[in-house]
């Protein structure tokens, strides 16, 4: 069985080596796995075999077959799932804090994938074996809405809607310090940190467009919340583009303060909206989840900001 990625260039990737290109994609191989995959000939570019070095186009279409590790089964898995809303096309999950959307190393059981599938025997194969059904992402630790395809022309169309940009993702954050601006929009390019590849960074190279808007919804003595909208959808871009501009999301130990806040396993930060246009119907769909108690009894401890402070 092969596992099977597509990818399209972008404008972004443009003048990229197919081998970074593809490192930079799929972040679970190496580049010298990768390397190894277009020496044998199972990765092709516009349907043709290339070399690693091959400088990539824009609409350029790369094919990447990945052999799946032998006896890997996915299990169904009897675990409950908080569902808003399930057709024959779409299913709107909201997840919890803690859990993992696909199965990787090290996460083979427990995912939101083994409870899908013992949930819905349907799911897309687009994305192959390990992430079937699965459009877009959130991070283990963010909680909230995520919509997953149970067939291969819904996962298409999700997926179009992503790739323009049309599709609502609204999330709530606490993050460290006082934001001062009401409103901004956090425009700055993201790709695989140079000295940690489990991290991403604002980079100049070998990086794709990023594009956070925020709005301050409280401020607290030594905290701010947000409400954020994604207008792209890049790796842990929240994380990083908070990060980036000093105000990281508050239990975020990969890219804020390395010790813990209020106790919080992983970050604060929750996918509050989520809306789309149903790829059947053509009606545009819209979700709200509220924040987990977890995190609304940080919100409510917290004591407001000074009245001068930052008022002169």
């Amino acid at each position: 069985m092969l596992l099977f990625n597509s990818f399209e260039v972008e404008e972004d990737d443009s003048g990229a080596r197919l081998d970074v290109f593809l490192s930079r994609e799929i972040g679970e191989l190496t580049r010298s796995h990768i390397q190894k995959l277009i020496v044998e000939r199972l990765v092709t570019v516009n349907g043709s075999t290339a070399r690693s070095s091959y400088k990539l186009k824009p609409g350029d279409l790369v094919d990447l077959r990945i052999p799946e590790p032998q006896g890997l089964e996915l299990r169904a898995e009897p675990i409950p799932l908080d569902i808003y809303f399930e057709d024959f096309d779409v299913i709107v999950i909201n997840k919890p804090r803690g859990m993992v959307v696909h199965p990787a190393t090290g996460n083979f059981s427990g995912t939101l994938v083994n409870a899908l599938l013992y949930h819905c025997r349907d799911l897309s194969g687009i994305n192959g074996v390990l992430r079937p059904g699965i459009v877009h992402r959130l991070d283990k630790d963010t909680s909230g809405l995520i919509a997953v395809a149970k067939n291969d022309n819904a996962h298409a169309g999700l997926a179009v809607q992503l790739k323009d940009r049309t599709v609502t993702r609204r999330y709530l954050a606490l993050v460290h310090g006082r934001v001062k601006e009401q409103s901004g929009i956090i425009d700055a390019p993201i790709g695989r940190h140079p000295a940690d590849r489990k991290k991403m960074a604002v980079v100049q190279k070998n990086a794709k467009h990023a594009v956070t808007k925020y709005r301050v919804l409280k401020r607290y003595k030594g905290y701010t919340y947000l409400e954020l909208t994604l207008e792209t959808g890049r790796t842990h871009q929240i994380r990083v583009h908070l990060s980036y501009i000093g105000h990281p999301v508050v239990g975020d130990l990969k890219y804020g303060p390395s010790c813990p806040h209020f106790g919080l396993k992983g970050q604060f930060l929750h996918a509050e909206v989520l809306g789309f246009i149903h790829p059947s119907t053509g009606k545009y769909l819209e979700f709200k989840s509220p924040l987990p108690e977890t995190l609304s009894e940080i919100i409510t401890k917290l004591p407001p900001e000074e009245p001068d402070q930052g008022h002169h």
